[in-house]
């Protein structure tokens, strides 16, 4: 049966008809992602969001959450690119009743214009079950070059398989190149956080249970594996002690290195997180006094961080080098540790 034909499908599901649209340092980015390896939304122009997608509190009649499309800010930098990697992300890991599996998933990828064999990578964004609803938290770049890039798909996934409802969610590594009329995705990275640690210190507890540091389900499972450092974990605790942060990134679901570069990043090895939101406010947005995320990278430092990237290039901080800012780190705070 021809997309066109078809009464309810894959497609009807991302496009809203059920209310369920999904919606220089050592520091972030290139090679494979992170992990022990282990919309566009197409819904219509991009418009400033100033606050992350949220599903609604009021669930589908499936029993799923109602899920938003996520969209780019207004001070995005190459928003085309993020808008290409999320609408694959969107594709392959939301699905109606009926329309699950890599079959229908690489239908949707086909449709977008990019290669169906991406279903392959998909790993955990393609779980067995009946339907799924997906949200995007954030979409941000592990790298952004002009032949390349790395956009990091930090997401929720609700899967229902017969009347159980399960949470869950990953981050993936897009990667992407330019092509004619735009650019397409060459890989994707799913993150591979490994199983929770028998017995965690005390830290990580700590981190687990602050309501001040809010993190996606990569992140938390990369606090539970046991395998982030100390100093990462004290540095989240004493950031939170006076701010309301939404971290991005972690471990997993990161590249190897240093975008564009053979630099071994500090995220694989447990060193380093990223900050995509400070006390309400997007890094990215324009609207974001400059004052906020200034003293919040300044108070990184004073944390112990020995690289602090962010939009903003300040000065100070005690040892040169200590804080820098490329494009790449337009949208998050970069935090990173030496041991």
């Amino acid at each position: 049966m021809s997309r066109a034909s078809e009464p309810v499908g894959r497609r009807a599901v991302l496009l809203g008809a059920a209310g369920v649209l999904l919606g220089a340092a050592g520091g972030c980015a290139g090679g494979p992602s992170a992990g022990p390896r282990t919309a566009v939304s197409r819904t219509g122009p991009a418009r400033a969001a100033t606050a992350s997608a949220a599903p609604s509190s009021t669930p589908s009649p499936s029993g799923l959450p109602r899920t938003t499309p996520w969209r780019p800010s207004s001070g995005e930098v190459r928003p085309e690119v993020k808008r290409r990697a999320v609408a694959l992300v969107e594709a392959i890991g939301a699905w109606p009743s009926g329309r699950g599996g890599p079959s229908a998933a690489r239908q949707e990828v086909a449709a977008l214009g990019l290669p169906p064999a991406l279903v392959a990578q998909a790993g955990p964004l393609l779980p067995s079950a009946d339907e799924a609803v997906l949200q995007v938290v954030d979409a941000q770049y592990g790298g952004i070059l002009a032949d390349s890039a790395s956009v990091l798909v930090v997401c929720r996934q609700w899967r229902r398989r017969g009347g159980t409802v399960r949470a869950g969610g990953t981050t993936v590594d897009v990667r992407l190149a330019p092509a004619a009329g735009g650019w397409t995705v060459t890989a994707l990275h799913p993150a591979r956080p490994g199983a929770p640690a028998a017995t965690l210190p005390t830290l990580a507890h700590r981190v687990l249970a602050e309501p001040h540091v809010q993190l996606p389900p990569a992140a938390d499972a990369d606090v539970r594996s046991g395998r982030i450092h100390d100093s990462v974990l004290k540095a989240m605790l004493d950031l939170a002690g006076a701010h309301r942060m939404y971290v991005s990134v972690v471990r997993s679901g990161h590249p190897l290195h240093v975008f564009g570069t053979s630099r071994p990043s500090d995220h694989p090895r447990g060193r380093a997180f990223d900050v995509w939101r400070i006390d309400g406010h997007a890094v990215v947005d324009p609207a974001t006094p400059r004052s906020l995320v200034e003293g919040f990278m300044r108070e990184a430092a004073a944390a112990g961080s020995y690289n602090v990237g962010g939009p903003l290039l300040i000065t100070g901080g005690g040892t040169p080098g200590r804080f820098f800012s490329d494009a790449t780190h337009h949208d998050h705070v970069h935090i990173g540790f030496t041991t």
